[in-house]
């Protein structure tokens, strides 16, 4: 195959090119992009409990990691807290284990969040999560003007592929709205949102699904945000966006591309939006979990060293690279360094960095691009067409659309059609070998349970109880969620007290089979 000039016939460079930081922005959303300043090397890590955690955060900015990632474990995802019977296997397990602001205190211990940028992947929770890092930040003496980050505060792509939600839709997405409200007024520098292709990626979704299905979210949440009554370029400029980097190198590296073109293009003329600012699609990338494999695990680092050159050569924000044995467990010390050293060995060995969209202008990549853009423009159209995001999810539109697709790919890989090194392409046959894993041990969940029983008893259970109460009745109205919240979170009411009262007046989605 080859690609000449004939693929770009209608091919326009100040319509679909540009010059970076410039509409449409297809070439970087800066005019300089990492020859001014590198991406935001920001590695996911949380286990256990707070000070385990607390400790890997500080080793990895010892060794120069530049954004802090907060990865939560499942009961704090899905709103119970550590003590409850259904935690019972699983707290610590993918994730830092948080009940009360306390374990939140010991989280972000000689850390300070006014020098720091901290993204939190939580979603159900987000606004009680976000609540606490308010008040962690309050103790330390820093505004929350002052604080820098991200909630990723994406409920609808959990209906879609991920499974961690509480309420039904439309509250859900109330507290969604409510979050970027009160951001938009009192944390100026923080991302409200962080629209989520990744998990859409991650379930079996093709990089033109990815990509239509995180972006029509997109248009959903700013739809419900104008309707709240907000300015679109009140808040537009602090939204953002989370891809998957996954194995087909050019096509990633299109991907991103199409997918700055497009979101500049549907914020313009769709919406309206007047700020150039608006117009801007700025997004983190992770490495492909889904690519790592149990099979000759070394490979991995290979898999994501590719990965990563993908998501810079596209012009990402910030960057996660997976550890190499995480299709065996939590990753060690030494492989969360490997991981950040990837990162770095391409920021200042490589030369990559010193040439803006270098890869802009090839006949193959911009004929690739403009092929996504179109194929990811038909998805949200009939999207459109089936009424926006929240109808698609109750029709299982993006359900099934995903299900196609991973079965699809998995069909080829177990045809041998798709190769995957040393699973069905020059695979080892024998015994496999045995890697030093971490594990989280249950003397830690003991701890965490002892602490959250301490901070119960010595907290003032009616004032608790009262805000809890204040927090009910705030649900009932068109309040927003936020300031109750906080009181709660102050008060040391717990991720599973303060779920409980939104239940109570929201009630618990239950997903209806689809198949």
């Amino acid at each position: 195959m080859i690609f000449t000039p004939e693929d770009l016939k209608n091919f326009n460079y100040e319509r679909d090119l540009g010059k970076p930081g410039e509409f449409p922005f297809t070439r970087g959303i800066y005019p300089t992009m990492y020859t001014g300043r590198l991406w935001t090397m920001r590695q996911y890590a949380g286990f256990g409990t707070a000070e385990e955690s607390n400790e890997r955060y500080r080793f990895l900015l010892k060794q120069g990691q530049t954004g802090l990632s907060v990865a939560f474990d499942l009961p704090t995802q899905m709103g119970y807290d550590s003590d409850d019977p259904i935690a019972e296997g699983e707290v610590g397990k993918c994730g830092v284990a948080i009940d009360t602001l306390r374990d939140m205190e010991i989280l972000f211990d000689q850390i300070p969040l006014d020098k720091v940028s901290t993204s939190m992947t939580i979603n159900a929770t987000a606004g009680i999560l976000l609540a606490m890092y308010i008040v962690v930040a309050e103790k330390q003496g820093v505004s929350p003007d002052k604080l820098r980050g991200t909630v990723q505060n994406d409920i609808l792509k959990e209906y879609i592929a991920r499974g961690t939600y509480i309420f039904p839709p439309d509250p859900s997405m109330r507290l969604t709205v409510d979050i970027i409200d009160f951001c938009s007024k009192n944390l100026p520098k923080w991302n409200t949102i962080s629209v989520s292709g990744y998990h859409i990626r991650e379930a079996g979704a093709t990089a033109v699904q990815e990509l239509a299905f995180t972006l029509a979210n997109g248009i959903a949440y700013v739809q419900a945000v104008i309707d709240k009554g907000l300015d679109i370029d009140s808040f537009a400029p602090r939204l953002s966006f989370f891809f998957n980097a996954h194995n087909n190198f050019f096509e990633e590296v299109a991907k991103f591309r199409a997918a700055r073109r497009l979101w500049a293009r549907i914020m313009r003329y769709r919406f309206k939006a007047k700020n150039p600012a608006s117009w801007r699609l700025r997004f983190h990338t992770q490495t492909a979990g889904s690519t790592l494999t149990a099979q000759e695990p070394y490979n991995n680092a290979i898999r994501v060293a590719y990965q990563a050159l993908a998501a810079v050569l596209g012009g990402t924000q910030s960057l996660h690279t997976n550890s190499f044995d995480e299709a065996l467990s939590l990753p060690t010390q030494e492989s969360v360094k490997l991981a950040l050293r990837t990162q770095q060995v391409i920021a200042y060995e490589t030369g990559v960095p010193e040439v803006v969209d270098p890869m802009g202008g090839s006949y193959y990549l911009e004929s690739l691009t403009t092929k996504i853009e179109q194929e990811a423009d038909e998805y949200i159209k009939k999207i459109d067409e089936l009424g926006g995001s929240n109808k698609a999810i109750e029709a299982g539109y993006f359900q099934r659309e995903i299900h196609k697709s991973a079965y699809q790919y998995q069909r080829l890989v177990e045809s041998g059609q798709l190769g995957v090194i040393g699973v069905n392409k020059f695979a080892e046959t024998g015994r496999l070998r045995e890697y030093k894993i971490l594990k989280v041990s249950k003397s830690a969940v003991t701890r965490q349970i002892e602490r959250l029983k301490r901070v119960k008893a010595e907290r003032n259970i009616q004032k608790v109880n009262l805000l809890l109460d204040q927090l009910k009745d705030a649900a009932r109205s068109s309040d927003n969620l936020m300031e109750p919240i906080i009181e709660c979170v102050r008060a040391y009411a717990s991720v599973g007290e303060i779920s409980s009262a939104l239940k109570k007046v929201f009630g618990e989605y239950k997903e209806r089979s689809l198949f």
